[in-house]
């Protein structure tokens, strides 16, 4: 599969979607900007579903789809840009990261969210409808 390299580029503005709650009852909303990989968010993901286990839902709003290269180790330079390595999410400020509703009471769903927002590489606040 042919693997577009694509630009790195600033991460300026605001999120200008995505920026509110549309499924659940509970966000998880990033307040700075930041980069995360398929680990960071997968690892996020497993701490909120072991707080919400089958009373809850999860929706994960955001999803990695940028490749980023990388040069092989002891390359010199030079020689054009390096081969696909892994694909990342660029957060701006604003976007809502995760979103919880269901059967579950507001502190269970602070406490997940709370907990899984240590795994992420940037700050995060607990937001409601």
């Amino acid at each position: 599969m042919l693997i577009k390299k694509i630009h790195k580029k600033k991460i300026k503005g605001y999120a200008s979607n995505g920026f509110d709650i549309s499924f659940g009852k509970y966000g998880l909303k990033a307040i700075n900007k930041g980069v995360l990989n398929l680990n960071q968010i997968e690892s996020a993901r497993k701490v909120i579903s072991k707080y919400i286990k089958k009373n809850g839902k999860l929706w994960i709003r955001i999803f990695p789809d940028k490749p980023v290269t990388k040069k092989a180790p002891e390359i010199r330079m030079g020689n054009g840009k390096g081969n696909f390595d892994h694909y990342i999410f660029q957060i701006k400020p604003g976007k809502i990261l995760y979103e919880v509703s269901g059967s579950i009471v507001k502190y269970v769903a602070k406490k997940a969210l709370l907990s899984a927002s240590y795994k992420l590489p940037l700050k995060t606040i607990f937001i409601t409808i």
